[in-house]
């Protein structure tokens, strides 16, 4: 198993830095279109037990991504105002056309899904619109990323109390290693950003971004798990061997990219 879950991350990094090398925003979103699609489907596939989700309507919010910068910006806000009331429009229309085929628990979780899963990859694809945005969605990646590989092997050598019965191989030595791993890989990206790239980054603000932004992304993993726990499954899927499903894997990210959003416009 340690050995699929090695040559997995081996092979997902290399994968991950050639999409967002292309520099090209509109494929770059695609690509997210693509992440969220399997996303989606892990995790209507985990509810079922639980509901019968508008399966339908979660696929066609994923396309959402794709048109994040093809849509005119003067939309943009208008069109995030109105996100949320037209997906709820949609929903209930769904329980009356269906004559309550679709009830009001089905469409909670589905509404929960999309707000879950899409909103937080439509923020990382508009952080990798930013001016730069190619350097700063490194920032996310790392926190989310940094924080999973140090908390996992810090918990194996000296991870001894437990953190939460919601996940109870996570120890508190390993999330607190997990943080202190994130901010020094954070600083010694900063350093190479400003050095050769031209940035102009406190590592004073970045290291207080990184502590918050790696808390928010363990929280965004205790989330994942007790989705699992609720549905009794171990992974969302097997897709990525040693790791499971795509939302195993970006369970952190996906938390923690709206407010690594906010911070990153701010500096």
């Amino acid at each position: 198993m340690e050995w699929k879950r090695y040559t997995s991350a081996l092979l997902g990094f290399p994968i991950v830095l050639i999409i967002l090398l292309i520099r090209n925003k509109y494929i770059v979103d695609i690509a997210f279109t693509t992440i969220a699609i399997l996303t989606m489907h892990e995790y209507t596939n985990a509810i079922k037990s639980k509901c019968d989700p508008v399966r339908w309507l979660g696929y066609i919010s994923c396309i959402s991504i794709a048109l994040i910068h093809i849509l005119p910006q003067k939309c943009l806000g208008t069109s995030a105002i109105l996100a949320i009331p037209f997906i709820l429009l949609i929903l209930f229309l769904q329980v009356i056309i269906t004559n309550m085929k679709t009830n009001f628990k089905d469409i909670v979780y589905t509404f929960f899904g999309i707000v879950y899963i899409i909103f937080p990859i439509i923020c990382i694809a508009l952080i990798n619109g930013l001016d730069n945005g190619n350097i700063l969605i490194w920032y996310a990646i790392i926190a989310a990323w940094g924080t999973d590989i140090f908390a996992y092997f810090t918990g194996k050598l000296i991870g001894k109390h437990k953190f939460s019965k919601v996940s109870p191989k996570k120890s508190i030595e390993g999330c607190t290693g997990g943080t202190i791993g994130a901010v020094v890989l954070i600083l010694i990206y900063t350093y190479i950003a400003n050095k050769f790239w031209g940035m102009e980054i406190s590592y004073y603000i970045i290291s207080i971004i990184a502590i918050a932004l790696s808390l928010i992304g363990q929280i965004g993993d205790f989330a994942a798990s007790s989705i699992k726990r609720y549905v009794d499954i171990k992974d969302f899927s097997n897709i990525i061997p040693g790791h499971g499903g795509m939302l195993d894997r970006i369970d952190s990210l996906i938390f923690l990219a709206p407010f690594a959003y906010a911070l990153l416009m701010w500096i």
